[in-house]
């Protein structure tokens, strides 16, 4: 079995065979030894001063450094402001809601163009311009507790008051890595499920609205032309010259098309019952729209369901379409 000798200081291994050699040739330990000393206090001192160097880290820089990483939307920059634990999380979260979860902190859509600076108070200033919207931030003086920091920062607000928020910071391995943002623990996989249900429940409403514009351009065309359309699609845009009952002019293409937000959308025409004249069996007429999501659970999750009677109903049907027997949504 081979042995070493290891210097608990530097952490330099020395090998068996070499340590054997200069104990056989006494005449050749002199060079050996200052070499080696010579290396081990170089390799402490680089250690020193790389461990001194990540102590003396300012959390006000740390957080300066998410700020940017956040408003270019840079991902791996930005994982590197996080904890070890959150880190990895955010690395496995999916590219749109890494991108969601840096837009949230720097209040900006669109990735944007970073300036630093700082106040005649010396106040550290970061602002974050992107072609439709800039947001200044600036930094206040750090509050230490130990291996904790805490950061707060202000961002002004034209005729309103600044809005005001403290992030916090923890050291770790040496360096500071974000904590919390306000009251708030820095979860990001428990952040991530509270995204992930924001945004399926604002799918959902969009779903909702769409369905009412439907509905809504159905009656206008009857109204218009004395009955309901043969399809969604007579509902679209009308060409230059005007509408007609082909090209009502009354949706979008997308909802025309019957697929918007992320939603498929029916429709159905009930007839009136048999032995009624053609005017009036039109009137009697009673569409049905019915909506679900296009990729369950990613979209969305409940289907919906509206009629003539403009009561909407729908229920989470596992990406199935919804019907008539489904729960009322909204007011009895």
């Amino acid at each position: 079995m081979k042995r070493s000798g290891k210097n608990s200081r530097t952490g330099l291994i020395l090998s068996a065979p070499l340590l054997r050699r200069a104990k056989s040739k006494p005449g050749r330990l002199k060079p050996v030894l200052p070499a080696l000393a010579a290396f081990a206090m170089l390799s402490w001192a680089s250690a020193s001063a790389q461990q001194q160097q990540q102590v003396n880290a300012n959390p006000e820089t740390a957080l300066s450094d998410a700020l940017t990483a956040a408003c270019r939307q840079d991902s791996p920059a930005f994982a590197n402001s996080l904890t070890a634990d959150n880190a990895a999380a955010f690395r496995a979260l999916p590219g749109a809601q890494r991108t969601a979860m840096m837009k949230r902190f720097v209040l900006l859509e669109e990735p944007g163009r970073v300036l630093l600076s700082t106040s005649s108070n010396g106040q550290k200033i970061v602002r974050c311009e992107s072609p439709s919207f800039t947001t200044e931030m600036r930094l206040g003086e750090t509050r230490l507790r130990e291996n904790l920091a805490f950061v707060p920062m202000e961002i002004p607000v034209t005729g309103e008051d600044a809005r005001k928020i403290t992030f916090g910071f923890v050291r770790e391995a040496g360096n500071w890595k974000l904590l919390s943002v306000g009251l708030i623990m820095l979860d990001v996989p428990a952040m991530a499920k509270q995204w992930e249900q924001a945004d399926l429940d604002a799918s959902e409403d969009a779903a909702i609205a769409d369905l009412r514009s439907v509905a809504s351009a159905l009656d206008t065309y009857r109204r218009a032309y004395g009955k309901f359309p043969d399809s969604l699609a007579m509902l679209g845009p009308a060409p230059p010259n005007g509408v007609s009952p082909e090209a009502a002019g009354l949706l979008d293409a997308d909802l025309a098309s019957g697929n918007k937000d992320g939603y498929s959308i029916r429709y159905t025409i009930t007839p009136a019952a048999g032995g009624l004249l053609e005017e009036e069996a039109n009137k009697a007429e009673k569409f049905a729209l019915s909506s679900s999501p296009k990729e369950y659970g990613k979209m969305g999750r409940r289907s919906f369901y509206l009629d003539s009677t403009g009561i909407l109903r729908g229920a989470d049907k596992q990406g199935r379409i919804a019907t008539p027997t489904d729960p009322r949504i909204g007011p009895s």
